[in-house]
């Protein structure tokens, strides 16, 4: 692992106390966001956020939620004798690691607990796999660890101008990569 601090750093769901204020990863949306609205969301039950704690100091942190995809949203490959309805997901809202600890490996630890996440989701309600709404410089990133582009058109996230891609990570292929350890 590129981490040189693996003991120090947490994973863990943010606590109100937590101090947002100081966290910046280089993007005004991802920034703004979680000091403004990430508590507020957490606290109202809208979404999951969980935070990359490096000796009481955020240095990153994942936002999820769930939601649905439907079969014709899907690749060609992937859609395959899958019912028309709705179809469980988990929605990979945003991830952003602050600048000064990009490049060390949070990202893909943060990755990591969300695809487990999946996994618990799908063993506990119903998962078929999970999204996330990216934003074309992270395009790349998502793409290494085998998200695919999804078909349907890209969109805006909320209070963002950006465009981003919608990509698919399916459940098999999240858990052939947890099993092999190379979701970091």
């Amino acid at each position: 692992m590129a981490l040189g601090y693996e003991q120090e750093l947490v994973i863990r769901l943010l606590e109100s106390f937590d101090d947002r204020g100081a966290f910046s990863c280089g993007h005004p949306d991802l920034d703004r966001y979680f000091r403004e609205y990430a508590g507020q969301h957490s606290r109202r039950g809208l979404c999951r956020v969980q935070v990359a704690d490096l000796g009481g100091r955020i240095v990153g942190y994942s936002v999820s939620a769930p939601g649905q995809i439907t079969s014709s949203d899907l690749p060609d490959d992937l859609r395959r004798r899958l019912p028309r309805y709705p179809l469980p997901i988990l929605r990979l809202a945003r991830l952003a690691v602050g600048r000064e600890h990009q490049r060390c490996g949070i990202g893909g630890l943060l990755l990591r607990t969300i695809l487990q996440e999946t996994l618990d989701l799908r063993d506990q309600h119903g998962c078929w796999g999970l999204v996330v709404d990216a934003k074309p410089e992270a395009v790349g990133y998502y793409t290494r660890f085998g998200f695919q582009d999804l078909p349907a058109e890209s969109g805006r996230i909320e209070g963002s101008d950006e465009l981003t891609t919608q990509m698919f990570l399916s459940i098999g292929t999240i858990e052939a990569a947890l099993r092999a350890g190379r979701a970091e």
